[in-house]
């Protein structure tokens, strides 16, 4: 670290969270080549600052524990911070040696996180969501990936939670309609997400002509998964850490949206397609946004159809 301006980031828990907000770690990336880098994040959102450049070193916070936050202190105490940014809005930042601290308030209504996040550097314009990948990490999903230069549809068809989720074979349906005859004709489909989003991939796949479908949930990291996304000619998806990556990635994007407030945390540069119920309106079914309902299946297909046809069509104008 000698020689270097040593920048501490408290990254939030949460991995969709923390990709919203990272678009502050990367305009720092740009603006100070002297610093370097200490990462803290849980076990979500550490990964995915992996590929970050000149990365001294990358702490996960297992728990949140008092043993955990004591084990954090021993780690970064002794060094003399030029800067801690902290996303978590902590207490424990302020009793840390440093020039200059920067700390993330509480959310407001009405207010997306990417300009929350802006807020902490107090920069006058507000950067989107950007990751670093390394060219080792898109070497090593090469393999993994169709070599003969058809154009990729990349979906995630999960989410963390059933209420968020836009029915699999919805997403078929459009696969192999953009796919066959549509605007990405002769392209490949590459299904991203967990393990719990296999079957999903499944439905995905036998709706597609045979070998035009990479089904990878569960098998990359988030740094390989932003390296798909980042040759995504098309991405679709919901309210998931999947949608963010993409952003992140700077895909284009055309995510589903029900009882998720997109003005909070929407796709910075995507678009959203609703059904025909408001946020609020969710609220009055399921008060507490957490029950078993499929709340997703009012969103029609053919409305997230045209917002695709129509993002594609820009793009190629």
């Amino acid at each position: 670290m000698a020689g270097r301006f040593p920048i501490l980031y408290l990254a939030e828990a949460g991995a969709d969270d923390a990709v919203m907000s990272s678009g502050v770690l990367a305009y720092l990336v740009d603006a100070m080549p002297q610093a370097s880098f200490t990462i803290v994040g849980s076990p979500q959102s550490a990964p995915l600052f992996a590929d970050t450049p000149r990365l001294d070193k990358l702490i996960v916070l297992e728990k949140e524990g008092r043993l955990e936050w004591l084990g954090l202190w021993n780690q970064v105490r002794a060094i003399k911070w030029g800067l801690i940014v902290d996303m978590r809005g902590t207490t424990f930042s302020g009793k840390l040696s440093r020039q200059k601290r920067a700390v993330r308030g509480k959310d407001e209504a009405g207010v997306h996180k990417v300009e929350l996040a802006a807020r902490v550097l107090q920069l006058d314009e507000v950067p989107a969501p950007r990751l670093f990948v390394s060219d080792a990490t898109r070497a090593s999903i090469e393999p993994l990936l169709p070599q003969d230069g058809a154009p990729l549809l990349v979906i995630a068809p999960g989410a963390d939670w059933v209420g968020r989720e836009w029915p699999p074979e919805r997403y078929a349906t459009l696969a192999a309609t953009l796919t066959n005859d549509g605007p990405l004709a002769g392209g490949r489909v590459v299904v991203l997400g967990d393990e719990k989003d296999k079957d999903a991939g499944h439905t995905i796949r036998l709706a597609m002509p045979r070998n035009r479908t990479s089904e990878l949930p569960g098998k990359l990291s988030m740094v390989q998964a932003l390296a798909v996304l980042e040759r995504a000619a098309l991405y679709l998806g919901g309210d998931s850490v999947w949608t963010q990556l993409a952003v992140a990635a700077g895909a284009p994007v055309v995510a589903a949206y029900g009882p998720s407030d997109e003005t909070v945390r929407g796709p910075w540069t995507g678009v959203v397609v609703r059904g025909p119920r408001s946020v609020e309106e969710f609220r009055k079914i399921d008060p507490g946004l957490n029950q078993a309902i499929l709340h997703m299946n009012e969103v029609p297909a053919d409305r997230v159809l045209k917002a695709a046809r129509k993002v594609l069509a820009e793009r190629a104008a």
